[in-house]
């Protein structure tokens, strides 16, 4: 049999990389994406495409090389993103909307590019990518966690729309992975005017410590794998620390003050 096609957007870096890499190691055939590709070597171990998640012109450019070369395509991760952090009222709303065009537009751009295809040939996967951040509003975080929430609703919508075509959609979502997400992250200044420096500083060097503490990506990619090799995956799937996770479980079964008591104490708030 020939190995599974497969496709990851942001593949040149952090998660996206390690999950190419792992999955080459599998035997899949794995492309991914960059924006530019000046930037990066013919050494990755996969193969590399220049592709604009936000320019729709580029992602069906990246489509038809991986059709021509492959005849077909099995699955798509839809893994590029990018981060911003500040106070919602202090955020310029011309970074809002480029948050929201890469993490949330991008991968229904990719998607709409991809689902022909996977419907002709009756068979494919849609991994989106989202994150334990979207199931709740976050302190300084609220532009990221609502792109990555509106991904995730979309993931459940598109689930059901496809299920007659043979199409699975499916959302993962990790915690705080050891990745350079921070050195592309849009962060609003801290002013010293502000109202909310000392709770915004406060709060950049908790989310920054996450970064640089957190788990190999490589655990991503292995949830990544078991999605693909599962015959029926469910909906929904999360990837991160016991407490990561168990966040989730405690927002759905708190009140909601008890809940928000909580973050605002993580926070130090």
């Amino acid at each position: 049999m020939k190995s599974k096609v497969v496709l990851i957007t942001g593949g040149s870096s952090g998660i996206g990389k390690s999950i190419a890499l792992y999955l080459k190691t599998k035997d899949f055939t794995v492309y991914g994406t960059t924006r530019s590709l000046k930037k990066h070597g013919d050494n990755l171990g996969f193969e590399l495409l220049e592709m604009d998640v936000t320019k729709p012109e580029t992602i069906k450019d990246a489509v038809d090389i991986v059709l021509s070369q492959e005849g077909r395509l099995d699955v798509l991760i839809n893994n590029a993103g990018i981060g911003i952090t500040g106070a919602i009222e202090e955020t310029p709303y011309e970074e809002i909307t480029k948050v929201f065009d890469t993490n949330f537009h991008g991968p229904i751009h990719t998607s709409k590019e991809v689902l022909p295809y996977m419907r002709k040939q009756g068979s494919g996967l849609i991994i989106n990518i989202t994150s334990i951040a979207g199931y709740m509003g976050l302190p300084f975080r609220g532009v990221y966690s609502a792109t990555k929430g509106a991904l995730d609703l979309v993931t459940e919508t598109l689930r059901m729309e496809t299920r007659n075509f043979g199409v699975k959609v499916v959302s993962l979502a990790p915690g705080d992975f050891a990745t350079n997400i921070a050195s592309g992250r849009y962060h609003a200044a801290v002013l010293s005017d502000s109202p909310y420096k000392d709770a915004y500083s406060n709060t950049l060097d908790l989310i920054n410590e996450g970064v640089h503490d957190g788990d190999d990506p490589i655990l991503v990619a292995k949830m990544v794998l078991k999605i693909i090799n599962t015959a029926k995956p469910k909906t929904h799937y999360r990837v991160g620390t016991f407490m990561q996770k168990f966040s989730i479980k405690l927002k759905n079964f708190l009140p909601d003050k008890v809940f928000e008591k909580l973050l605002l104490n993580h926070y130090k708030l």
